[in-house]
């Protein structure tokens, strides 16, 4: 139980500048509060996504206090439906939101990220992997666990004949690290396109690979060489 926590808190520390992880929380109608204030309900949200793939999906996590976390959704896998939502507690956020934020959440921001990575990975969807969150905390950045972290699945997967990696990038300045592991850039979308400062979410696809001993480095499956090994 207390590793779980442990890893919420790894994902609150290094999401806490994140203008999509408050996306639903910095609303009008929420009275003026600070990221401090809202500090305990981000740290709430994340124990449920924790959860979420505690049960549903892949928890990784590196460093003797969980300082590195990354949550992976296998194929085929998803945390959205009921049965997930009310057994993680996720349910609760109906009523802990501020009625922007319902809408934001609820009415918004999960439709976009399901449609948008159907649209952009089209019938290879059901095949690939997604990376659904990553993060380490501040005082441990610069000790390689993002890599490792990314790294322990995508080698497997390459290992096991390929199968395409998604992520949505949620700031500009991660977007070369992910593509230093073979992510490519396929598109942007905008949380709250209408308003006056709309979220950007930087869609990125690993397009399917094998590793070739012989050269040692890593083919896409649909014949773009990208990175080595």
């Amino acid at each position: 139980m207390e590793d779980y926590k442990a890893c919420a808190r790894t994902l609150a520390e290094a999401f806490y500048d994140d203008d999509v992880a408050f996306y639903f929380l910095d609303v009008p109608d929420n009275g003026g509060k600070t990221r401090a204030d809202l500090w305990p309900l981000h740290l709430e949200i994340l124990e449920y996504i924790v959860c979420a793939h505690i049960h549903n999906g892949l928890v990784l996590s590196i460093g003797e206090n969980h300082e590195g976390v990354a949550l992976w959704m296998p194929p085929g896998k998803n945390m959205d439906d009921w049965f997930t939502i009310f057994r993680t507690g996720m349910w609760r956020l109906w009523f802990k939101l501020t009625t922007e934020g319902r809408r934001r959440y609820f009415g918004e921001f999960m439709d976009v990220l399901h449609q948008t990575k159907i649209n952009a990975l089209g019938e290879t969807d059901k095949h690939a992997w997604y990376l659904v969150y990553i993060g380490v905390t501040p005082s441990a950045r610069g000790r390689g666990y993002a890599r490792k972290l990314i790294e322990h699945v995508t080698s497997q997967v390459d290992a096991k004949g390929g199968a395409p990696c998604y992520l949505e990038s949620s700031h500009t300045r991660n977007v070369p690290m992910y593509q230093r592991y073979g992510f490519i850039k396929h598109s942007r979308v905008l949380l709250g396109p209408d308003s006056e400062k709309p979220v950007p979410l930087d869609i990125m696809i690993r397009p399917s690979m094998i590793y070739n001993e012989k050269t040692g480095r890593r083919m896409s499956t649909v014949g773009r060489k990208l990175g080595s090994s």
